[in-house]
Protein backbone atom coordinates (compact mmCIF):
# COMPACT_ATOMS: atom_id res chain seq x y z
CA UNK A 1 0.00 0.00 0.00
CA UNK A 2 1.47 3.50 -0.85
CA UNK A 3 2.53 5.90 1.66
CA UNK A 4 -0.29 8.83 0.41
CA UNK A 5 -3.35 5.65 0.08
CA UNK A 6 -2.22 5.12 3.87
CA UNK A 7 -2.35 8.51 4.55
CA UNK A 8 -5.90 8.89 2.75
CA UNK A 9 -7.12 6.13 4.08
CA UNK A 10 -6.69 7.55 7.67
CA UNK A 11 -7.91 11.11 6.80
CA UNK A 12 -11.15 9.58 5.44
CA UNK A 13 -11.79 7.85 8.80
CA UNK A 14 -10.97 10.58 10.49
CA UNK A 15 -12.77 13.06 8.62
CA UNK A 16 -15.93 10.13 9.09
CA UNK A 17 -15.27 10.81 12.72
CA UNK A 18 -15.36 14.25 13.11
CA UNK A 19 -18.34 14.49 10.85
CA UNK A 20 -19.96 12.29 13.08
CA UNK A 21 -19.25 15.15 16.14
CA UNK A 22 -21.25 17.57 13.50
CA UNK A 23 -17.77 19.51 13.23
CA UNK A 24 -17.77 18.75 9.45
CA UNK A 25 -20.06 18.05 6.22
CA UNK A 26 -22.86 15.87 6.74
CA UNK A 27 -22.18 14.00 3.49
CA UNK A 28 -19.98 10.86 3.80
CA UNK A 29 -19.09 11.46 -0.52
CA UNK A 30 -18.03 15.41 0.66
CA UNK A 31 -16.32 14.12 3.45
CA UNK A 32 -14.08 11.29 1.65
CA UNK A 33 -13.23 13.83 -1.09
CA UNK A 34 -12.02 16.86 1.99
CA UNK A 35 -10.14 14.03 3.11
CA UNK A 36 -8.35 12.82 -0.14
CA UNK A 37 -7.61 16.44 -0.71
CA UNK A 38 -6.20 16.96 2.84
CA UNK A 39 -3.79 13.74 2.05
CA UNK A 40 -2.51 15.60 -0.83
CA UNK A 41 -1.73 19.09 0.53
CA UNK A 42 1.42 20.55 0.36
CA UNK A 43 3.04 23.59 0.94
CA UNK A 44 4.51 25.79 -1.61
CA UNK A 45 5.61 28.93 0.48
CA UNK A 46 6.73 30.06 3.69
CA UNK A 47 6.96 33.75 4.45
CA UNK A 48 8.15 35.95 6.69
CA UNK A 49 7.10 39.72 7.90
CA UNK A 50 9.06 41.72 9.83
CA UNK A 51 6.34 44.27 11.81
CA UNK A 52 7.42 47.31 13.41
CA UNK A 53 5.56 50.34 14.99
CA UNK A 54 6.52 53.25 16.42
CA UNK A 55 4.90 53.49 20.11
CA UNK A 56 2.55 56.55 21.10
CA UNK A 57 5.01 56.69 24.56
CA UNK A 58 8.05 54.95 25.12
CA UNK A 59 7.94 52.14 27.77
CA UNK A 60 9.72 49.53 29.01
CA UNK A 61 11.13 46.91 31.75
CA UNK A 62 13.34 47.96 34.86
CA UNK A 63 16.52 47.30 32.40
CA UNK A 64 14.84 48.97 29.09
CA UNK A 65 17.72 51.78 29.31
CA UNK A 66 16.44 53.67 27.57
CA UNK A 67 12.49 53.08 27.16
CA UNK A 68 11.85 51.35 24.08
CA UNK A 69 10.43 53.54 21.24
CA UNK A 70 9.78 50.39 18.72
CA UNK A 71 7.30 47.56 18.86
CA UNK A 72 8.69 44.58 16.72
CA UNK A 73 7.17 41.23 15.42
CA UNK A 74 8.33 38.86 13.00
CA UNK A 75 5.49 36.57 11.55
CA UNK A 76 5.65 33.77 9.38
CA UNK A 77 3.12 32.29 6.37
CA UNK A 78 2.68 29.42 5.48
CA UNK A 79 0.94 29.10 2.22
CA UNK A 80 -0.64 25.62 0.55
CA UNK A 81 -1.80 24.73 -2.91
CA UNK A 82 -4.93 23.91 -1.59
CA UNK A 83 -5.33 27.61 -0.23
CA UNK A 84 -4.66 26.86 3.20
CA UNK A 85 -2.28 28.97 5.11
CA UNK A 86 -1.15 29.05 8.57
CA UNK A 87 0.27 31.64 10.49
CA UNK A 88 3.32 32.04 13.31
CA UNK A 89 4.82 34.48 15.79
CA UNK A 90 7.87 34.91 17.49
CA UNK A 91 10.89 37.65 18.48
CA UNK A 92 12.05 39.20 15.61
CA UNK A 93 16.09 38.33 17.29
CA UNK A 94 19.08 36.25 16.90
CA UNK A 95 18.50 35.92 13.13
CA UNK A 96 15.55 34.26 13.67
CA UNK A 97 14.01 35.58 9.92
CA UNK A 98 16.39 34.49 7.94
CA UNK A 99 16.58 31.09 9.52
CA UNK A 100 13.28 30.68 8.12
CA UNK A 101 14.07 32.50 4.80
CA UNK A 102 17.91 31.08 4.19
CA UNK A 103 17.51 27.52 5.76
CA UNK A 104 14.23 25.75 7.28
CA UNK A 105 11.45 27.54 4.78
CA UNK A 106 12.56 26.11 1.85
CA UNK A 107 12.99 22.33 3.24
CA UNK A 108 9.16 22.56 3.68
CA UNK A 109 8.46 23.12 0.23
CA UNK A 110 6.71 20.54 -1.27
CA UNK A 111 6.23 18.46 2.19
CA UNK A 112 3.01 18.31 3.73
CA UNK A 113 2.18 20.25 6.42
CA UNK A 114 0.35 16.75 7.95
CA UNK A 115 3.51 14.58 8.47
CA UNK A 116 4.09 16.87 11.68
CA UNK A 117 6.48 14.60 13.30
CA UNK A 118 8.98 13.98 10.09
CA UNK A 119 8.60 17.96 9.59
CA UNK A 120 9.30 18.94 13.49
CA UNK A 121 12.66 16.80 13.42
CA UNK A 122 13.56 18.23 9.70
CA UNK A 123 13.06 21.85 11.36
CA UNK A 124 15.62 21.05 14.75
CA UNK A 125 18.01 19.19 12.33
CA UNK A 126 19.34 21.49 10.45
CA UNK A 127 19.36 24.68 12.51
CA UNK A 128 21.58 23.77 15.79
CA UNK A 129 18.63 24.28 17.70
CA UNK A 130 16.89 27.63 16.75
CA UNK A 131 14.15 27.54 18.80
CA UNK A 132 12.61 31.10 18.03
CA UNK A 133 12.75 29.89 14.32
CA UNK A 134 11.04 26.64 14.75
CA UNK A 135 8.44 28.29 17.24
CA UNK A 136 6.92 30.61 14.60
CA UNK A 137 7.28 27.60 12.17
CA UNK A 138 5.53 24.96 14.35
CA UNK A 139 2.54 27.33 15.32
CA UNK A 140 2.33 27.72 11.73
CA UNK A 141 2.26 24.31 10.87
CA UNK A 142 -0.23 23.38 13.54
CA UNK A 143 -2.26 26.31 12.29
CA UNK A 144 -2.61 24.96 8.67
CA UNK A 145 -2.73 21.16 9.66
CA UNK A 146 -5.72 22.04 11.84
CA UNK A 147 -7.42 23.86 9.27
CA UNK A 148 -6.67 20.85 7.05
CA UNK A 149 -8.14 18.54 9.11
CA UNK A 150 -10.97 20.61 10.43
CA UNK A 151 -9.89 20.55 14.11
CA UNK A 152 -9.10 23.30 16.73
CA UNK A 153 -5.23 23.00 17.16
CA UNK A 154 -5.76 21.61 20.93
CA UNK A 155 -7.79 18.92 19.62
CA UNK A 156 -4.21 17.78 17.77
CA UNK A 157 -2.68 17.29 21.09
CA UNK A 158 -5.52 15.39 22.57
CA UNK A 159 -8.24 17.46 23.36
CA UNK A 160 -8.60 20.31 25.38
CA UNK A 161 -9.45 20.28 29.26
CA UNK A 162 -11.61 23.54 29.87
CA UNK A 163 -13.25 25.57 27.20
CA UNK A 164 -12.03 29.22 28.60
CA UNK A 165 -8.23 29.74 30.42
CA UNK A 166 -8.08 31.96 33.55
CA UNK A 167 -6.28 35.54 32.07
CA UNK A 168 -4.01 37.68 33.89
CA UNK A 169 -2.59 41.17 33.01
CA UNK A 170 1.05 41.35 31.79
CA UNK A 171 1.14 45.38 32.75
CA UNK A 172 2.41 48.27 34.58
CA UNK A 173 5.12 48.91 32.87
CA UNK A 174 7.84 51.97 32.94
CA UNK A 175 6.20 54.93 31.12
CA UNK A 176 8.24 57.83 29.58
CA UNK A 177 7.20 60.79 31.90
CA UNK A 178 4.90 58.82 34.87
CA UNK A 179 6.17 58.58 38.02
CA UNK A 180 5.31 54.35 39.17
CA UNK A 181 3.98 55.28 42.57
CA UNK A 182 1.12 57.16 40.71
CA UNK A 183 0.66 55.28 37.38
CA UNK A 184 0.69 51.85 38.77
CA UNK A 185 -2.30 51.64 41.52
CA UNK A 186 -4.06 53.95 38.88
CA UNK A 187 -3.25 51.01 35.86
CA UNK A 188 -4.04 48.35 38.21
CA UNK A 189 -7.24 49.93 39.22
CA UNK A 190 -8.58 50.14 35.57
CA UNK A 191 -7.39 46.65 34.56
CA UNK A 192 -9.70 45.15 37.73
CA UNK A 193 -12.39 47.42 36.29
CA UNK A 194 -12.07 45.81 33.18
CA UNK A 195 -12.70 42.22 34.40
CA UNK A 196 -9.09 40.78 35.19
CA UNK A 197 -8.84 39.21 38.60
CA UNK A 198 -4.81 38.91 38.47
CA UNK A 199 -2.26 41.44 37.38
CA UNK A 200 1.37 41.34 37.28
CA UNK A 201 3.75 44.56 37.37
CA UNK A 202 7.51 45.24 36.57
CA UNK A 203 9.54 46.35 39.45
CA UNK A 204 13.88 46.78 39.70
CA UNK A 205 14.57 49.87 38.30
CA UNK A 206 14.47 52.05 40.98
CA UNK A 207 15.45 50.77 44.86
CA UNK A 208 13.49 48.33 46.97
CA UNK A 209 12.65 50.91 49.34
CA UNK A 210 11.21 52.90 46.70
CA UNK A 211 8.94 49.91 45.40
CA UNK A 212 8.04 48.30 48.42
CA UNK A 213 5.73 51.27 48.18
CA UNK A 214 4.40 50.96 45.10
CA UNK A 215 3.59 47.15 45.46
CA UNK A 216 2.11 48.22 48.78
CA UNK A 217 -0.14 50.65 47.08
CA UNK A 218 -0.96 48.25 44.19
CA UNK A 219 -2.40 45.94 46.68
CA UNK A 220 -3.81 48.52 48.54
CA UNK A 221 -6.29 49.40 45.52
CA UNK A 222 -7.15 46.21 44.03
CA UNK A 223 -7.72 44.64 47.78
CA UNK A 224 -6.70 40.90 49.04
CA UNK A 225 -9.02 39.18 46.49
CA UNK A 226 -6.89 40.00 43.26
CA UNK A 227 -3.59 38.24 42.35
CA UNK A 228 -0.46 39.83 41.96
CA UNK A 229 2.70 38.86 40.71
CA UNK A 230 6.16 40.55 39.85
CA UNK A 231 7.96 40.46 36.98
CA UNK A 232 12.14 41.52 37.97
CA UNK A 233 13.38 41.43 34.42
CA UNK A 234 16.26 40.40 36.10
CA UNK A 235 17.69 43.78 37.29
CA UNK A 236 17.87 42.20 40.92
CA UNK A 237 21.01 40.69 42.84
CA UNK A 238 20.51 37.91 45.42
CA UNK A 239 20.66 40.40 48.21
CA UNK A 240 18.17 42.72 46.40
CA UNK A 241 15.92 40.14 45.27
CA UNK A 242 15.57 38.33 48.61
CA UNK A 243 14.94 41.90 49.98
CA UNK A 244 12.31 42.67 47.44
CA UNK A 245 10.75 38.99 47.88
CA UNK A 246 10.20 39.47 51.32
CA UNK A 247 8.65 42.42 50.86
CA UNK A 248 6.28 40.82 48.44
CA UNK A 249 5.21 37.73 50.18
CA UNK A 250 4.19 39.89 53.32
CA UNK A 251 1.48 41.83 50.93
CA UNK A 252 0.54 38.55 49.75
CA UNK A 253 1.90 38.26 46.38
CA UNK A 254 1.42 34.82 43.93
CA UNK A 255 5.03 34.80 42.63
CA UNK A 256 8.30 36.43 41.70
CA UNK A 257 9.48 36.67 38.21
CA UNK A 258 12.85 36.15 37.06
CA UNK A 259 14.78 39.02 39.12
CA UNK A 260 18.52 37.94 38.44
CA UNK A 261 20.06 37.39 35.34
CA UNK A 262 18.65 34.51 32.72
CA UNK A 263 22.52 34.23 31.62
CA UNK A 264 24.61 32.30 32.14
CA UNK A 265 21.86 29.19 32.40
CA UNK A 266 20.09 30.62 35.22
CA UNK A 267 22.47 30.96 37.43
CA UNK A 268 21.84 31.10 41.53
CA UNK A 269 18.33 30.19 41.06
CA UNK A 270 18.30 27.22 42.51
CA UNK A 271 19.69 29.24 45.52
CA UNK A 272 17.51 31.64 45.11
CA UNK A 273 14.34 29.51 44.87
CA UNK A 274 15.71 27.62 48.12
CA UNK A 275 15.90 31.21 50.42
CA UNK A 276 12.80 33.47 49.07
CA UNK A 277 9.14 32.97 50.74
CA UNK A 278 7.32 32.88 47.82
CA UNK A 279 6.78 30.67 44.58
CA UNK A 280 10.18 32.14 41.87
CA UNK A 281 8.96 31.70 37.91
CA UNK A 282 11.73 31.37 35.74
CA UNK A 283 12.48 29.68 32.51
CA UNK A 284 10.82 32.13 29.55
CA UNK A 285 14.63 31.83 28.14
CA UNK A 286 14.20 28.21 27.59
CA UNK A 287 15.34 27.33 24.18
CA UNK A 288 13.90 23.55 24.13
CA UNK A 289 13.27 20.67 26.07
CA UNK A 290 16.85 19.94 26.73
CA UNK A 291 17.41 23.07 28.28
CA UNK A 292 14.00 22.94 30.41
CA UNK A 293 15.54 19.34 31.77
CA UNK A 294 18.02 20.69 33.48
CA UNK A 295 16.35 23.48 34.98
CA UNK A 296 13.79 21.23 36.25
CA UNK A 297 16.90 18.84 37.68
CA UNK A 298 18.10 21.59 39.62
CA UNK A 299 14.71 22.94 40.97
CA UNK A 300 15.67 25.99 39.53
CA UNK A 301 12.59 27.46 39.88
CA UNK A 302 8.88 26.81 41.80
CA UNK A 303 7.18 28.11 38.35
CA UNK A 304 8.70 27.43 34.94
CA UNK A 305 7.26 29.56 32.04
CA UNK A 306 8.32 28.08 28.20
CA UNK A 307 6.94 30.47 25.97
CA UNK A 308 5.97 28.98 22.44
CA UNK A 309 7.64 31.36 20.86
CA UNK A 310 10.75 30.85 22.00
CA UNK A 311 11.59 26.89 22.92
CA UNK A 312 10.10 25.37 19.81
CA UNK A 313 6.55 25.25 19.46
CA UNK A 314 3.55 24.21 20.95
CA UNK A 315 4.23 20.71 21.07
CA UNK A 316 7.79 21.28 22.64
CA UNK A 317 6.16 24.08 25.38
CA UNK A 318 3.52 20.87 26.48
CA UNK A 319 6.28 18.94 26.74
CA UNK A 320 8.27 21.09 29.14
CA UNK A 321 5.06 21.65 31.04
CA UNK A 322 4.62 17.53 31.08
CA UNK A 323 8.05 17.27 32.48
CA UNK A 324 8.03 19.49 34.79
CA UNK A 325 4.35 18.21 36.70
CA UNK A 326 6.97 15.16 37.34
CA UNK A 327 9.16 16.88 39.52
CA UNK A 328 6.20 18.57 41.10
CA UNK A 329 7.19 21.92 38.75
CA UNK A 330 3.90 24.11 37.71
CA UNK A 331 3.75 25.64 34.66
CA UNK A 332 2.63 29.52 33.85
CA UNK A 333 3.49 29.91 29.99
CA UNK A 334 5.37 32.87 29.09
CA UNK A 335 3.22 35.12 26.32
CA UNK A 336 4.07 38.21 25.33
CA UNK A 337 3.08 39.52 21.65
CA UNK A 338 0.36 39.59 19.04
CA UNK A 339 -2.53 37.74 18.79
CA UNK A 340 -1.28 35.14 16.82
CA UNK A 341 1.05 34.13 19.83
CA UNK A 342 -1.90 34.71 22.05
CA UNK A 343 -3.66 31.91 20.19
CA UNK A 344 -1.21 29.51 20.21
CA UNK A 345 -0.70 30.02 24.46
CA UNK A 346 -4.40 29.75 24.30
CA UNK A 347 -4.72 26.42 22.98
CA UNK A 348 -1.66 24.81 24.89
CA UNK A 349 -2.84 26.47 28.04
CA UNK A 350 -6.23 24.62 27.82
CA UNK A 351 -4.11 21.18 27.54
CA UNK A 352 -2.03 21.92 30.48
CA UNK A 353 -3.97 19.83 33.43
CA UNK A 354 -4.53 21.46 37.18
CA UNK A 355 -1.99 20.82 39.39
CA UNK A 356 -3.84 18.60 41.86
CA UNK A 357 -7.03 16.51 41.86
CA UNK A 358 -8.98 18.80 44.25
CA UNK A 359 -10.48 21.99 43.56
CA UNK A 360 -7.65 23.84 42.06
CA UNK A 361 -7.62 28.15 42.66
CA UNK A 362 -4.21 27.76 40.67
CA UNK A 363 -4.99 26.88 37.31
CA UNK A 364 -2.65 27.74 34.76
CA UNK A 365 -3.27 31.33 33.54
CA UNK A 366 -2.62 33.01 29.99
CA UNK A 367 -0.46 35.94 30.37
CA UNK A 368 -2.17 38.58 28.40
CA UNK A 369 0.04 41.65 27.57
CA UNK A 370 -1.52 44.96 27.86
CA UNK A 371 1.27 47.73 26.61
CA UNK A 372 0.87 49.22 23.62
CA UNK A 373 0.64 46.29 20.86
CA UNK A 374 -1.33 47.30 17.23
CA UNK A 375 -1.17 43.26 16.71
CA UNK A 376 -3.45 42.17 19.48
CA UNK A 377 -6.10 43.75 18.11
CA UNK A 378 -5.90 45.11 14.46
CA UNK A 379 -4.27 41.80 13.80
CA UNK A 380 -7.83 39.54 13.72
CA UNK A 381 -11.29 40.04 13.67
CA UNK A 382 -12.04 39.24 16.77
CA UNK A 383 -9.34 39.86 19.80
CA UNK A 384 -9.19 37.67 22.24
CA UNK A 385 -10.77 39.69 25.37
CA UNK A 386 -11.14 38.87 28.97
CA UNK A 387 -15.05 37.65 30.41
CA UNK A 388 -14.94 37.51 34.58
CA UNK A 389 -11.15 37.21 34.25
CA UNK A 390 -11.05 34.62 31.42
CA UNK A 391 -10.52 34.50 28.03
CA UNK A 392 -12.49 31.37 25.62
CA UNK A 393 -10.06 28.81 23.88
CA UNK A 394 -11.11 29.33 20.22
CA UNK A 395 -13.17 26.57 18.86
CA UNK A 396 -12.89 27.01 14.83
CA UNK A 397 -10.13 25.03 12.92
CA UNK A 398 -6.14 25.65 13.34
CA UNK A 399 -5.20 28.45 15.64
CA UNK A 400 -8.74 29.83 15.45
CA UNK A 401 -8.18 33.06 13.95
CA UNK A 402 -8.09 34.83 10.93
CA UNK A 403 -5.13 37.06 10.26
CA UNK A 404 -5.39 40.66 8.24
CA UNK A 405 -3.18 40.37 5.83
CA UNK A 406 -3.94 44.12 4.82
CA UNK A 407 -2.51 44.76 8.63
CA UNK A 408 0.54 42.57 8.22
CA UNK A 409 1.38 44.77 5.22
CA UNK A 410 0.56 48.21 6.88
CA UNK A 411 3.27 47.38 9.65
CA UNK A 412 5.72 45.25 7.56
CA UNK A 413 8.57 46.74 7.35
CA UNK A 414 10.48 43.29 5.02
Amino acid sequence: MSQVTSRREMLQGVAWAVGALGLSHTCAADDETDAAQAADLKITAVRTYLLKHQLKRPFGVSVSVPLDKIRSALLVKIETDAGLVGWGETAPISGAQATIDDQLGPKLIGRSPLEYRKLWRKMWGANFGHALAVGALDMALNDVRGKALGLPVAELFGGRLRERVPAYASAMNYVEGEEPEEQYPEEARKLVAEGFKALKMRLGRYSVRREAVVAERVRDVVGPDIKLMVDGNAAYTMSSALQMGHVLHELGFEFFEEPLPQSPKYAAYDELRRKLPLSLAAGEAVDSRASAKQLIDRRAMDIIQPDVSLCGGIGEALFIAELAALSGIRSLPHCWGGAILIAATTHLLSLLPDPHWGFPTDTPMLELDTSENPWRRELVAEPFDVEDGFVRVPTTPGLGIEVDERVVQKYAVR
